[in-house]
Parts: structure tokens; sequence; C-alpha cells
């Protein structure tokens, strides 16, 4: 790249808001007197130094980011902001090795919620306060770069998802991004605070809601409990059940709900909403079934059914009960259900249903071209129809993600892990979901456990699934780095 400023003016305004963020808590911290406030300061110092040096070396640059910068800047961020913020971690009085605390890191700002700690119910409220906003950074960041970043990646068919102000000349990331930022900034604040109101007002304190409000619409999962959401309220559970939900949908959806365009085609994705509760009926359905075989009341096995199933596809990670125990085929369902994911633009990870239903429907339309060769009806999805190049991209993302589960599960597998924990490691890793299966990582367990390489393999796999594989991939092929 011809022009670095831009990636050290944006970095160093990156790790100068976390600074000061660390600044807060430790502000907060000595307030409440929860011993942590030395930890955060340190914190802060140690990250506004190279800020500083970063936005001085950056100064001057052009505020028009484009494309190669902007991938650069991502991959950056996403790899680096974790080691920063996980001094806290360490510093604090956790006092956590530095793998454990950068994988607390990766997976809180991942929002994939597994973790290494725990007795969290009497823990200092500072820390797990800051765990909980990484979550919340994470899950809006995660928006952003979905809606602004990856459609001109093209990743796995992420384009058919552009809005339709986009400027693609010269390879701009979006035309109006302080408008569209504001505007999904203010619905994210806005979800989250009717989050916080539906937690209170179920029997949660002040500390728990803002901490469970941050990591619900984040579709995060981290918890002030180490028994999750089954610690509180039935009424808490509901609550929880319909901002889990709200977080997995597509938020350009909300931003032409708010702009009464309901029937614009294009980014808003209504077809895959419809698609993700159909998934969550059936899912739920089969659940409710399976509870009441065993003698559970209606009402509690919805409810238990119904939030778990929830928490899975939309990658929260919460849990109200130890589902392996519902036998084998729940332990089946769950698995796959780890794969799927909420929808495109939404804060959740997966493989996305909007990719479900392009090759569903590319299927069908192949079927029907078998069937008479001289159709020329066009699959469609969002309103647009399906090209070829769209089909292509999806089919290419969903092997690359298949070929990128296997080799994680191997690579785990090499460092000591049983199968079934490798193999649902790599899975909650790579779709962001949180707990796995198996006796070590399941609902009812702790990555606290495993080897230290295991954690570093597992960090890298959050990374590249919250990226979608191919914003890290693209760094390595020659053609990125010329001008």
């Amino acid at each position: 790249m011809r022009d670095f400023r831009v990636i050290f003016l944006t970095s160093g305004f990156l790790l100068a808001g976390m600074s000061l963020l660390a600044l807060l808590h430790g502000i907060g911290s000595s307030l409440v007197r929860d011993s942590e406030a030395g930890a955060f300061y340190a914190t802060a110092i140690v990250g506004f130094v190279p800020a500083a040096v970063a936005l001085a070396a950056g100064w001057g640059a052009k505020a028009e980011l484009r494309f190669r910068q902007a991938v650069v800047i991502t991959v950056l961020a996403w790899f680096g902001l974790p080691v920063f913020c996980a001094l806290p971690f360490m510093l604090g009085t956790w006092q956590l090795s530095f793998v454990d605390a950068v994988f607390e890191s990766v997976s809180g700002l991942t929002t994939t919620g597994s973790t290494v700690v725990s007795g969290l119910d009497d823990s200092p409220p500072s820390l797990l306060l800051w765990r909980s906003v990484l979550q919340w950074i994470g899950g809006v960041g995660i928006i952003g770069l979905s809606i602004a970043l990856l459609p001109f990646l093209k990743v796995g068919g992420m384009q058919l998802f552009k809005m339709e102000s986009s400027d693609r000349s010269e390879e701009k990331i979006i035309a109006r991004p302080n408008r569209l930022a504001i505007t999904i900034g203010s619905l994210y604040l806005g979800l989250t605070l009717a989050c916080f109101a539906g937690y209170r007002l179920t029997g949660m304190t002040g500390f728990e809601a803002i901490n469970h409000a941050l990591t619900t619409v984040s579709t995060g999962g981290y918890s002030t409990s180490d028994s999750s959401m089954g610690h509180f309220s039935i009424g808490s559970q509901w609550v929880s059940i319909f901002f889990m939900v709200t977080g997995a949908l597509p938020f350009l959806a909300y931003v032409r709900l708010t702009r009464n365009n309901m029937k614009a085609q294009g980014s808003g994705g209504f077809g895959q909403i419809s698609l993700f509760f159909i998934i969550v009926g059936l899912a739920a359905v089969m659940m409710t079934a399976l509870r009441l075989i065993e003698d559970q009341g209606f009402w509690t096995a919805l409810r238990e059914a119904l939030f778990n199933v929830i928490s899975v596809i939309t990658t929260t990670g919460y849990a109200t009960a130890d589902y392996q125990l519902w036998g084998p085929f729940a332990m089946a369902v769950f698995f796959f259900l780890t794969f799927v994911g909420g929808c495109a633009g939404s804060t959740s990870g997966g493989f996305k249903i909007f990719r479900f239903e392009v090759l569903a429907k590319a299927l069908w339309q192949n079927l029907n071209r078998t069937a008479q060769p001289h159709s020329l009806s066009p699959a469609r999805i969002s309103g647009q129809a399906l090209s070829a190049s769209d089909v292509a991209s999806v089919a290419l993302f969903s092997a690359v993600y298949v070929a990128t589960f296997a080799v994680g599960a191997l690579v785990l597998a090499a460092t000591g892990l049983d199968l079934m924990t490798s193999l649902s490691g790599s899975a909650t890793a790579l779709a962001n979901v949180g707990p796995g299966l198996g006796a070590i990582i399941g609902p009812a367990g702790n990555f606290s456990g495993l080897p230290d390489s295991t954690k570093l393999v597992l960090g890298g796999i959050m990374v590249l699934g919250r990226l979608e594989i191919f914003t890290v991939l693209v760094l390595f092929v020659p053609r990125f780095h010329t001008a």
C-alpha cells in the first residue's frame, strides 16, 4: 500500500479508545473499591503510549478508507486488541496467565462466550463489567464489519446485502458511513437499554441487568454467575429469549423499519428472517417433545427447549440446563445447530441463515432445470436474482468453512483432546457459540482445564470465524498487496 498513515491513524484511535475505556473502568473500580483500579490504570497507561505514537505517525492522513486498508485494520484490530484487553485479567485479582487472559479477551471481543474463569458470583464487579463491555463492543463491531467491509470482499454471498447507497467507486467502503453508523449505533444502544429494563423488571439487580443486557444483545453469553442464566428467574430467561432473537436479526432490517421502507429490496434480508424462525421453531418443537417424554411439565419443557435452542442458534451461549443430559438425539441436534448461526448483518456468528437459503434455492433451481431444461425462471433472494457468481461465492465459502472446521478439529485432537471435545471445540469456536459438548467444555463445563496450546488454537479459530475466514486469507494473496 502506498499510504500506511491511515492504518496508523485508525489503529491509534482504536487503541486510544480502549485505553480510555480502561481508564473509566479504573475510576469506577476506585468508586466501588473492589481493588482492581490499579490494574485498569496500568492498562490505560500501557495503551495510551503506543496509541499516541500511532496517532502521531498517521496524523494528516486522508479520512477516506480504502478497501485494502480496511482489511488490514480489521485483521490487526481483531488479532491485536485482544492482547491489550487481556491486561486487566492478568494484572487484576484473577491473575490469569497470558494465554488464559488472551483467550478470555478473544472470546469476549468475538462474542464467543467461552470462559476459563470460575467463581464468577464472587468476582470483582469491574472485571465482570470489563468482559461484558468487550462483548458489547465486539457485537457492534461485527455489525459494522458485515455491512461495510464483507460485501466488498464478496465473502460467501455477502455482496447480496449491500446498502443501495454504497459507493464502490475507487473501493470506498461506504458512501455515508456516519449516517449509517449513527443509526445502527442508536438501534444497538436502544435494544440494550430495553433489555436492561426487562432484566430489572424480572428481578435482576442493576449490576446483573447491565452486564447481561450487554452480553445478550451482542449474542455474547458472558454471565455474572457460574450457573449462567440458570441462576436467574424464569421471567429473566424469557427476556433473554426475546433479546437474543433481536440480536440475531439483521440490523439493516431495523434500519428499514425505522425508515418505513419495508418493501425495499436488497439488504433487509426478510427471507432469511423467515427461515431463521422456521429453524428455531422446528428445533424447539423437537426438544420440547423430547422433554415432555421425560415427564417434564409443558411450560418448563417449552422454556428450557426454546431458551437453549435459541441460545445455540444465535451463538449467544447462555445455558439454563445441561442439554447433554437430554440424550444422544438432543446432543446431535445441538451439535448441528452450532453451525447454523443468525442472520447476516447481525451480532451472531455461525454459518449464517441466508447461506442456507441461497444453497436451498440454488438446489431447487437446479432440480427444476433438470426436470425442465428450458426453464429460465431465476432464483431470488431478498428481491434480487441469484447470479451464478453469487451461488459460486456461497458454495466456495461453504467448502472453506467445512475445511476450516475439519482442520481445526484435527489440530485440536493433536493437542491431546478426545474426539468429541475436538469436534465440538472446533465447531463452537468457528461459529462463536461458546459452550461445546463433552464433559470438559459442555454447557456445564469450563475451558480452564485445556492445555495452553489448545486455547491458542481455539482463540485463532474464534477470530477466523468472526472475520468470516476470507478476510484473513486475502492477506496471503500477493495481488492484494499490489498498488
